[in-house]
């Protein structure tokens, strides 16, 4: 199951699309690793650069110390360069996410997605020491700013006293505010942005966005590529209409039942998605009929 591409980005591996991959689950909860290689084989075929494992959206929060650390050996197995993967390395505290920064390494993954501490309202000294402990194993760290989640804030301003520490090479943006891409921009502009919600794609990647740790190319990678690829060239005239079509479905990255939402996409475009493990219950049956009809309306317009 080797893909032998080479990575569009050799230099800055995390740059292009990025899909935080969903996890397949059988029936009864257990990882199906080998659907998760065919899974990271087929986005690499389709037209997405690399993967990232161990995201929320593989719901890493309930994993085993031994499943986290397999899926990430099978994404670097699957993707055939372990370039192409971005482990997320998030934890408690610094300690276990140096730990998963070092499990990373020793698969061969290129690059590491870290949030601050994720169950600790963190200062910026905290955050600080935080990001420099995990990026001293050496790989490179992508910031991952999800206020919404960890109530932590990776302003602009800190992302440029973060990234003078030499402890982040970019961001994966996920606060929803679009105008923070030209101020960080402003203050740090050698940070890589990377768009980090679905529904801001557009906006972002006119804004000079390098990269999208992507959630929707689970179920659709060949169109999410098309629409990324004419976003950041700034070809409105194929990125807008197709914004248009899947911003519905798009929209679902940010809420709260966003893995359940795209594995019912997955399972719609005939690719497996499966169960999510509690405390994720499966979508309420108006949440289950509105993703059914926006995700049938895009692939009866030929979108996949």
């Amino acid at each position: 199951m080797v893909n032998a591409q080479a990575p569009v980005h050799r230099d800055r591996p995390w740059r292009g699309i990025m899909v935080a991959t969903a996890l397949p689950l059988r029936d009864d909860g257990s990882v199906d690793h080998d659907a998760y290689a065919r899974h990271v084989v087929r986005l690499i075929a389709e037209g997405c650069d690399g993967v990232v494992p161990n995201g929320s959206l593989g719901e890493y929060q309930t994993l085993t110390d031994d499943e986290r650390a397999r899926v990430v050996r099978t994404a670097v197995e699957a993707a055939g360069d372990g370039a192409r993967v971005m482990p997320g390395v998030s934890a408690y505290g610094a300690a276990g996410a140096r730990r998963w920064a070092e499990q990373a390494a020793e698969a061969g993954a290129g690059s590491v997605l870290l949030l601050p501490p994720n169950a600790y309202r963190a200062g910026e000294a905290a955050v600080r020491d935080h990001f420099a402990a995990v990026a001293a194993v050496g790989l490179p760290v992508v910031a991952y700013n999800n206020p919404l989640d960890t109530k932590v804030d990776l302003t602009p301003a800190l992302l440029a006293r973060l990234h003078a520490d030499g402890s982040v090479v970019a961001v994966k943006e996920f606060s929803g505010d679009v105008r923070r891409a030209y101020e960080i921009a402003e203050l740090a502009p050698d940070l890589d942005l990377l768009v980090g919600a679905d529904d801001v794609l557009l906006e972002l990647a006119l804004a000079g966005a390098v990269g999208w740790v992507a959630g929707y190319p689970n179920a659709l990678p060949r169109t999410c590529a098309a629409l990324y690829r004419a976003a950041v060239a700034g070809d409105l005239g194929t990125a807008l209409p197709l914004y248009r079509s899947l911003h519905p479905l798009f929209r679902w990255d940010s809420k709260t039942e966003f893995v359940q939402a795209i594995k019912l996409s997955m399972d719609l475009a005939g690719h497996h998605g499966g169960v999510c493990r509690p405390p994720r219950l499966p979508l309420a049956p108006e949440q289950e009929a509105a993703v059914r009809a926006a995700t049938e309306k895009v692939l009866a317009e030929g979108h996949a």
